[in-house]
């Protein structure tokens, strides 16, 4: 390791990445970091305040301590002070982020260029979701890049939210589109997506409130997103060819990069001895899951996991709990504390807990790509989060998909309908519907075909991400190209 303010430290180009400060986005944007420190980039990861202590909290001061070349900054999110563990609510952060950020962020800038033994800010890699730092970088000339880290698809939809203003879907009139079959019309006007009908679009439409905080924030944000000079995306071209294809042509933006799954193009970039250090989960897991997991036979156990900020109503959480009971197969279950709605912890009945005693593991986070990788591991339930969907093709495992929110509809129409990956749940759960698609998807033909699938993308996902593959391309392109860096 370099001395502080060495000449090799201070000559090194200097990435500032910015996630927005939720799990699902702080992943990708770490992983991004350690690519471009492996490349020799002198790196400033920026968390909120919030996100600094909750990591503090989870992996103890050494988890934000860096090294000399990679170090930690934070900004404060403009929310009201809060030591609490868990989610903040989405819609009043997103409103905090984008009306307080862009000053503190811009200080936090001028402060990096003109500290003794950093090297002056040479990017600006921010989440795609955090336009601010698109201004701040241009007021102080800094090149700057946008990181869409949720799904190419779920791009598409969000950049045609103006459309449904412009045509007078949005807002809903009343509530009477939940139930009037409205949902289930096809959308055949955007470009980029075929064979969608409203509920497959990302669901921040679902509302009657013309003043939205959501639907506004996502629209605009993706929007803000060309105006950047390049995009970056956490997949591979073969697996969002008909999105990203659209981004160029519809929108005329032809600067975006591929350079995904990151998960799997760290393999031949970034050492070994890096690869888990810089821990970026806000979660403490539990590695006591792959004793468990050791003693079942390949393929034969369900993982549920929701991820980081889904929460559900109490009868749901029971009504999908004994379902999975009822299946009689076997389980891993991540049940978060927070994931029942209303602030109540997640309470499962004594005759539950007896019934599935001898084949459900339960417990409140795990280290989710290990468990994936496991042989156990037969199929994935899951929100459809992008990162979930990244993560279960790099390990060639099929999804039986429950989506909440935002891009995870969008996320599931395509593992279901395009990728023939996965078998959705229906919203409203019934414990004999999780039954029966359990059982389908471990010992049914269904379950058989799309694992099948599963391990033919990712054998496609390794292949763009080998040397010389069209992701590992990419990454060198976007370097060179975005960043301005010869290497």
């Amino acid at each position: 390791m370099q001395e502080m303010g060495s000449v090799e430290t201070t000559k090194k180009p200097h990435a500032v990445l910015v996630p927005y400060p939720s799990q699902g986005h702080v992943t990708p944007l770490m992983r991004l970091a350690k690519l471009l420190h492996a490349k020799g980039f002198h790196i400033t990861f920026v968390n909120t305040e919030f996100n600094h202590k909750r990591l503090i909290r989870s992996k103890g001061p050494e988890s934000v301590k860096g090294f000399d070349d990679f170090r930690f900054e934070t900004i404060p999110d403009g929310m009201p002070p809060s030591d609490k563990d868990a989610t903040q609510d989405v819609p009043r952060l997103c409103d905090s982020v984008r009306k307080n950020c862009l000053v503190p962020f811009k200080e936090l800038l001028i402060k990096l260029n003109s500290s003794s033994g950093v090297p002056p800010v040479s990017c600006v890699i921010s989440d795609g979701v955090m336009s601010f730092s698109i201004k701040a970088a241009e007021d102080l000339g800094i090149p700057e890049v946008q990181f869409w880290t949720a799904s190419a698809c779920s791009f598409i939809g969000y950049l045609h939210y103006r459309e449904l203003i412009r045509r007078g879907i949005f807002p809903f009139k009343n509530d009477n589109y939940l139930t009037d079959g409205t949902l289930d019309k096809p959308v055949d006007w955007i470009c980029g997506m075929s064979n969608v009908k409203f509920r497959d679009l990302p669901s921040f439409l679902r509302t009657t409130d013309p003043n939205d905080i959501m639907f506004d924030f996502m629209g605009e944000e993706a929007q803000s997103c060309l105006k950047a000079p390049a995009i970056i995306f956490n997949a591979f071209d073969e697996f969002e060819k008909e999105a990203l294809e659209a981004v160029i042509s519809k929108f005329n933006f032809p600067n975006i990069y591929t350079i995904g799954p990151l998960k799997l193009l760290t393999r031949h970039i970034v050492p070994e001895s890096q690869v888990n250090s810089l821990n970026s989960s806000l979660w403490k897991p539990n590695s006591k899951v792959f004793e468990w997991l050791d003693q079942r036979a390949p393929n034969s156990v369900v993982y549920v996991n929701y991820g980081s900020v889904t929460t559900m109503t109490d009868h749901h959480f029971k009504e999908f709990a004994w379902g999975l009971a009822n299946s009689r197969q076997q389980f891993l279950w991540i049940v978060r504390p927070d994931v029942v709605q209303g602030g109540e912890s997640a309470m499962l009945p004594e005759d539950f807990l007896e019934e599935i005693q001898d084949r459900g593991f339960l417990t409140s986070w795990c280290a989710q790509e290990t468990v994936l990788e496991h042989s156990a591991v037969g199929v994935f339930l899951t929100h459809c989060g992008w990162n979930s969907i990244m993560e279960t093709i790099c390990a060639g495992v099929p999804v039986i998909c429950w989506p909440f929110f935002a891009d995870q509809q969008t996320n599931c129409h395509y593992s279901c309908e395009k990728w023939g990956i996965g078998m959705e749940i229906n919203h409203d759960v019934k414990r004999d519907e999780v039954t029966e698609l359990v059982r389908k998807m471990i010992v049914g033909e269904e379950g058989e075909k799309m694992r099948f699938n599963a391990k033919e993308w990712k054998k496609k996902a390794e292949e763009a991400t080998e040397v010389g593959g069209l992701s590992y391309i990419n990454f060198d392109k976007f370097i060179n190209e975005a960043l301005h860096y010869q290497g």
